[in-house]
């Protein structure tokens, strides 16, 4: 017997199967895939930027003018703005400072600037009831106020 017909030789065959490949990763549960809902401070942050430093400015630039009517109408133009980019980008101006996105629940896509109006006046309930559907975010396990639950929306961090 030769030392290349000896199977335990160390002289044997110069090329050994090659090694198995390792198993794939797992792959992260369905739960922790989605995107990251955004806390109740953003949140916060995303409508004080949205109203309250719009109201400020222009109840500066008014005050003492007898300009209601015109304060009025800017801001509610202001809003109806806001309401049209949030819907088609998932942005609006204060929630592109704060890092959040207004998504549907269902899929994550954007709901369009008509249902983002809507749900701007459905926020409505949210208020009638001392403003805790806005506090409902703290203790809910999607982050949702009733006006999110209603229309099917998520706010997620970008």
């Amino acid at each position: 017997m030769t030392p290349q017909d000896d199977p335990a030789s160390p002289f044997g065959d110069e090329n050994p199967p090659p090694e198995p490949a390792p198993p794939p990763a797992p792959t992260p549960p369905a739960s922790e895939a989605g995107p990251q809902l955004a806390d109740w401070p953003l949140r916060a942050e995303s409508a004080l930027i949205d109203w309250a430093g719009p109201q400020a400015v222009f109840w500066v630039l008014f005050r003492g003018s007898g300009a209601y009517v015109a304060l009025s109408l800017a801001a509610f133009a202001w809003t109806i703005y806001n309401r049209y980019l949030e819907g088609s980008t998932g942005q609006s101006t204060g929630r592109r400072i704060a890092g959040t996105r207004l998504v549907r629940s269902s899929d994550g896509q954007l709901i369009g600037p008509a249902l983002a109006i809507v749900r701007h006046f459905v926020h409505i309930i949210d208020a009638i009831i001392i403003f805790l559907g806005f506090l409902l975010p703290l203790v809910d396990a999607k982050r949702q106020t009733i006006a999110d639950k209603i229309i099917g929306t998520l706010v997620v961090k970008t």
